[in-house]
């Protein structure tokens, strides 16, 4: 039985075809557990779009294809961070039929045009022919996949270093990168801001690679867990933003859940071994 392909399930098109009906960015939710449990509760929260990262999380290939298959059910999209800009990781990754892959610590338009060539067959590309064992296009059973595989690929970047930033024109310019995504926390650290992402001039570097994804009509998005933060940003242009994570909503809604009980009848007066706080500190990100 012959399979379609589905390029509405691109974050390219999604983003286009939201853009296209005047509708709102793409709001979205970190998904770091490792566990395609937690992915399909995410994926049914009214988020649309998840971020399955493999960078900074427990997940290997068997770990991130069942969570594409946890979440394939569910009106939302699921990009793939992968652990690094490497043709063979890339190659992996989109066999395992990730359709959206967003390559991190991208700070040269010479790296962007590596993994823009990582995603393309020959000869406009160096991407590994194995479609008859891939999941991507379902053994062989999509019509056509290697001529139309670009139709189901949208390859996002990562900046977040200072060096990308002041690469950032040339980075958007090059062919075959859909996109840019903006991660403040390494970009903070690479400016000498370890941890400050709300520092100003961290915010004006996001703001700057904002306005020139802008200028250049290619989608800009950025990581912000604080909401005044993300909504800064969604006025400066971003098009999609990750507005938290699963690792750190359970964390900290695990603890006022437990402070409740836990704290004594004194107002204000942590219980023996219960840090204090004010329920909205700012995740790490």
């Amino acid at each position: 039985m012959p399979f379609r392909l589905e390029p509405e399930r691109t974050f390219r098109h999604a983003l286009a075809a939201s853009a296209a009906a005047g509708e709102g960015p793409q709001i979205g939710l970190w998904v770091c557990s490792g566990s395609s449990l937690v992915a399909e509760i995410m994926a049914g929260s009214g988020a649309q779009w998840l971020l399955i990262d493999a960078e900074h999380s427990p997940n290997s290939l068997e770990s991130v294809l069942a969570q594409l298959h946890a979440v394939h059910g569910y009106p939302v999209l699921p990009m793939v961070r992968l652990p690094w800009n490497d043709t063979v990781l890339i190659k992996q990754y989109l066999d395992l039929g990730a359709q959206n892959l967003l390559i991190p610590m991208v700070s040269t338009a010479e790296q962007a045009r590596s993994a823009a060539a990582a995603v393309r067959y020959p000869p406009h590309g160096v991407r590994g022919v194995g479609s008859a064992l891939a999941r991507a296009a379902r053994w062989n059973r999509i019509p056509d996949y290697l001529a139309r595989a670009d139709e189901t690929i949208s390859l996002m970047v990562q900046i977040e270093t200072s060096e990308a930033v002041d690469n950032v024109e040339e980075i958007l310019a090059v062919d075959g990168v859909d996109g840019i995504f903006i991660g403040p926390s390494d970009l903070a650290a690479s400016m000498g801001l370890l941890g400050q992402q709300e520092h100003p001039e961290v915010r004006a570097a996001v703001e700057r690679c904002l306005a020139a994804a802008s200028a250049t009509g290619k989608p800009a998005g950025v990581n912000a867990f604080v909401e005044a933060t993300a909504r800064h940003y969604l006025d400066h242009g971003a098009q999609f933003v990750l507005v938290g994570a699963d690792v750190s909503i359970l964390a900290r809604s695990s603890e006022e859940l437990a402070s409740r009980f836990a704290a004594p009848a004194t107002e204000g007066a942590p219980a023996d071994g219960v840090p204090a706080h004010d329920g909205d500190r700012p995740a790490s990100y």
